[in-house]
């Protein structure tokens, strides 16, 4: 009769069980439902690539304290619920709805603070002379990279990375045998430079000929996906990067308005713009079957830190035909890494132009103009810069850490990492680390 009764008690709790799991999944959807509903009559403007259209684009006061009311009764209402009840779309939701609801709350406080300055107009030239620059740079950075990133932690990151790939480009000039001075008189020779646009093109193709016999072995999803388009860009506002993609019609452009083009660059700007990189994951993320939640936000940094993240892989996987392709890479990423500081420096520790120009010319010499160019790019666009190395130190790192299990594979870790779409960096860690 015990033995009965304990039974009895055992399946009454867990069919109490089951019921409240249910009920608290019920109530969370319904939850979803208004977030959602609640959240895009609010009109929020999406971030800008530009920290004047941002200020610019602040609302009113009162729709500041709308909002605010929002995202705290947001905050209020996720405490309710047991996010170790939900599987696992239901926990990024959550975990999607709370990263947003901090970031916007923090938000929030800027801009309520900007309303009580009297501003007559906004500084083009820089946050550094923009009432709460400083603050403002830190939420953007915030926005652009991740929640948990911070400036002074950004800083000595860009400063290691300085000295990382130094040091690689450093050991292929070691190995070619030839003295530093031999070496950079060696790459300014025309073997390294092609100077008519069809032999571009015909580079480009053939390299992703090459790459498709590759990235089958490390990358799934490809049975889904075709191969870019590849053409030559034509827009003199884009002309200022060596090339870019186009998701709306599957192309990868290559600039090319009658200079020289470095061959040593063609490996990594394919992999990065093209395959493995933008076309793949974007042709993947379009592919998934998102939440409603997923679908109304948006994280470009990983993107951008994906992409930068298969260039430094490919080393490993076989991407690059020679030292000096390779090469090509680190002298680029030696500039992505001297932004990250530079940014910092600018926006943070409101450096001007004469000290930031100096730690420039302290690393890279003879490309004063890039100097420039990029300098006056991170102070429009300040924290944009940062995503590409921080991303990819993030996957690398994953990757690392992945690789001392006995049964590692490569295409079993790009599935993990894709299979749930972009996501904040400090979210979608919880799921490698499981």
């Amino acid at each position: 009769m015990i033995k009965g009764f304990t039974l009895l008690m055992f399946c009454l709790f867990f069919l109490q069980k089951e019921a409240h799991l249910q009920s608290n999944a019920q109530d969370f959807d319904a939850f979803v439902d208004e977030f959602i509903r609640e959240y895009e009559q609010l009109s929020i403007a999406p971030l800008s690539i530009s920290y004047f259209t941002n200020l610019n684009q602040i609302p009113s006061l009162d729709t500041v304290l709308i909002q605010e009311d929002f995202f705290l009764n947001t905050k209020i209402e996720l405490s309710k619920f047991k996010m170790e009840t939900f599987n696992e779309q239901e926990k990024i939701d959550y975990q999607l709805i709370e990263y947003e609801t901090k970031l916007r709350l923090l938000g929030l406080q800027l801009e309520k603070k900007w309303h009580n300055i009297e501003i007559d107009s906004i500084h083009q030239s820089g946050l550094r002379d923009v009432p709460l620059g400083k603050e403002w740079y830190v939420y953007f950075l915030k926005k652009w990279v991740d929640l948990e990133v911070e400036p002074e932690e950004m800083f000595l990151f860009g400063l290691n990375e300085i000295h990382k790939v130094k040091s690689q480009m450093e050991a292929i000039q070691i190995k070619s045998k030839l003295s530093k001075n031999d070496f950079e008189i060696f790459l300014l020779g025309q073997n390294f430079y092609i100077n008519n646009v069809a032999e571009v093109q015909q580079s480009f193709e053939e390299l992703q000929v090459e790459i498709w016999k590759i990235i089958p072995l490390y990358f799934p999803y490809l049975d889904q996906l075709s191969k870019a388009k590849i053409t030559r860009g034509r827009s003199s506002r884009l002309a200022k990067v060596p090339a870019y993609y186009r998701s709306v019609d599957s192309t990868f452009y290559y600039n090319y308005f009658n200079q020289a083009f470095c061959n040593r660059q063609c490996t990594w700007i394919f992999v990065h713009e093209a395959s493995p990189g933008h076309h793949y994951q974007i042709a993947i993320n379009n592919s998934l079957k998102e939440s409603k939640i997923k679908h109304l936000f948006s994280y470009y940094g990983f993107s951008e830190g994906y992409a930068a993240y298969v260039e430094e892989v490919g080393i490993e996987l076989g991407f690059y035909k020679d030292a000096y392709q390779e090469y090509g890479k680190w002298e680029w990423d030696l500039i992505r890494s001297l932004r990250v500081a530079l940014d910092v420096g600018i926006n943070y520790y409101a450096w001007d132009d004469e000290t930031a120009m100096a730690f420039w010319k302290l690393h890279i010499s003879g490309q004063d103009d890039i100097g420039e160019r990029e300098i006056n790019r991170m102070k429009n666009w300040p924290a944009q810069v940062i995503t590409y190395k921080y991303g990819a130190d993030k996957f690398l790192k994953w990757k690392n850490k992945a690789q001392e299990k006995a049964n590692f594979n490569f295409k079993s870790f790009h599935t993990e990492i894709l299979k749930r779409g972009s996501l904040p960096f400090s979210v979608l860690e919880q799921y490698l680390s499981e």
